[in-house]
């Protein structure tokens, strides 16, 4: 996804007139689909719904990594604020428990890059590096285990021309301060246990962790924090204002004079953002808990999590009880027509294809048998580049977008980001290149769909 993306649908933007009628002849559904992953058996009941119509100094659509931990925020540096969260079902149902686990630092567009503004590059990793401790220390603090482990994050290079490139990028990086390693043949081979990449680029201060659990941390903090928390409460509309409406599907409203967007995926399905993403289905499987035979057989011995190079890349973890997950790769990711939600069943191609790979990458498996499989929307930019700040004619809508496989950390970096914002405390962030940065436009459909089929088909060629 980080590489492939949806670069290519810009350039199918003709046809004005109908991109202009799109969202109006083809107007979205509001829904949002059940999260059926293996990390969302570790989310917590649901609470109680909205009752009442409610005044609040803040309301926040979306009770995932970026509602919750922004909620957090707010509350802890202003306590006498009323802030009320509203989840559609359930906290972590969207992307934030149904991703690959990943803990990156850095942001998509700049994550294992050298690109020619080292000095930013170092803050923005120190950065993300800091929000990896800032979780150990709020799992501390509430006695919550995770399972937050940070031995590393590599990306696999499966050609010599590219090992080789890495390698002088790992140097440019090293020189700029990043705790970047070049790792050849042999050495990726005794860290992931698998021989069929020519090298890696590994950052050591990335990692993994359980990303239900971490939903569920970051619930139990926003109460704790006196956070309002109503689930099983969508949103179905919004309007405007100096105090904004928002009504719910029970009827009941909440007006405040500040809202903040932290609905990702669903975003455009209350009006908002759709010409900044594309909510692209990305399909995972995971096995059943591995013998310890079977795990001394395959040799991971960092147990790092690692993607690879390819346009459509795979990525693939380790859990702490020795299950493995794959996704992503040619068959990994989908498009629903008019940004619409992946049907509830992943389909036995994907499965298939996702069983294949992860057997060529470990043919000691001898056979590959998923425990489950699950799919689930993610938001991605047409430049891989996420975006956070305000919005609106009163610049009283705030608002983060565009992660675009990196969610997982930087989502609660965005939230500190956002209360912040909300605070009136934009110098602190002025430096940062993602805040209020317009993402390239996105046609609507039918030359969304047609983009997105196109980049299918060119990704599929460049991997072959």
């Amino acid at each position: 996804m980080k590489r492939g993306g949806i670069a290519a649908a810009g350039s199918l933007a003709g046809g004005a007139a109908i991109n202009a009628a799109a969202p109006f002849v083809l107007p979205e559904a509001v829904a949002v689909d059940r999260n059926r992953s293996h990390w969302a058996e570790a989310l917590p009941a649901a609470a109680a719904a909205l009752a009442a119509t409610a005044d609040a100094d803040v309301v926040v659509i979306g009770g995932g990594f970026t509602g919750l931990s922004t909620a957090y925020y707010l509350r802890s540096q202003s306590p006498g604020q009323r802030v009320i969260l509203l989840e559609a079902q359930r906290c972590g149902n969207g992307a934030s428990a149904r991703n690959g686990a990943m803990l990156l630092t850095s942001t998509p567009d700049r994550w294992l890059r050298a690109g020619d503004e080292p000095a930013l590059d170092r803050r923005i990793h120190e950065l993300t590096a800091s929000n990896i401790d800032a979780l150990r220390s709020l799992a501390a603090r509430f006695s919550a285990d995770i399972e937050l482990d940070t031995a590393g994050a590599a990306h696999a290079l499966l050609t010599v021309t590219e090992a080789r490139e890495a390698k002088q990028t790992a140097a440019r990086l090293h020189d700029a301060g990043l705790p970047i390693e070049f790792w050849d043949a042999d050495r990726t081979h005794a860290a992931l246990g698998t021989g069929v990449y020519r090298g890696a680029l590994c950052d050591a201060a990335s990692g993994q962790v359980h990303p239900g659990k971490l939903a569920a941390l970051w619930r139990t903090a926003a109460l704790a924090a006196g956070v309002e928390i109503y689930e099983n409460t969508p949103v179905t509309s919004v309007v405007e204002g100096p105090l904004h409406t928002l009504t719910t599907a029970g009827g009941q409203q909440v007006r405040a004079p500040v809202l903040v967007l932290a609905t990702n995926a669903y975003s455009s399905q209350l009006g908002y953002l759709r010409s900044a993403y594309a909510p692209l289905v990305a399909y995972v499987g995971i096995t059943r808990p591995l013998e310890a035979a079977m795990i001394r057989q395959l040799g991971w011995q960092s147990r790092a999590p690692f993607d690879d190079s390819r346009t459509d890349e795979y990525w693939l973890g380790l859990t702490r009880d020795d299950r493995i997950h794959i996704g992503g790769g040619p068959q990994g990711y989908g498009y629903e027509f008019n940004n619409g939600t992946p049907p509830p069943e992943v389909p036995p191609e994907r499965a298939a294809a996702l069983a294949a790979e992860l057997l060529r990458i470990y043919p000691q498996l001898g056979h590959v048998e998923f425990e489950r499989c699950w799919a689930g929307a993610v938001d991605c930019s047409l430049d891989l580049t996420a975006s956070v700040g305000r919005m609106g004619r009163r610049r009283n809508v705030y608002y983060a977008i565009g992660y675009s496989g990196h969610g997982v950390n930087l989502t609660s970096v965005f939230g500190r980001v956002l209360a912040d914002l909300v605070a009136g405390r934009d110098a602190e962030w002025r430096w940062l290149p993602y805040l209020n940065r317009h993402s390239p436009y996105i046609p609507n459909e039918p030359w969304r769909w047609l983009g997105l089929r196109a980049v299918r088909a060119a990704t599929g060629l460049l991997d072959g």
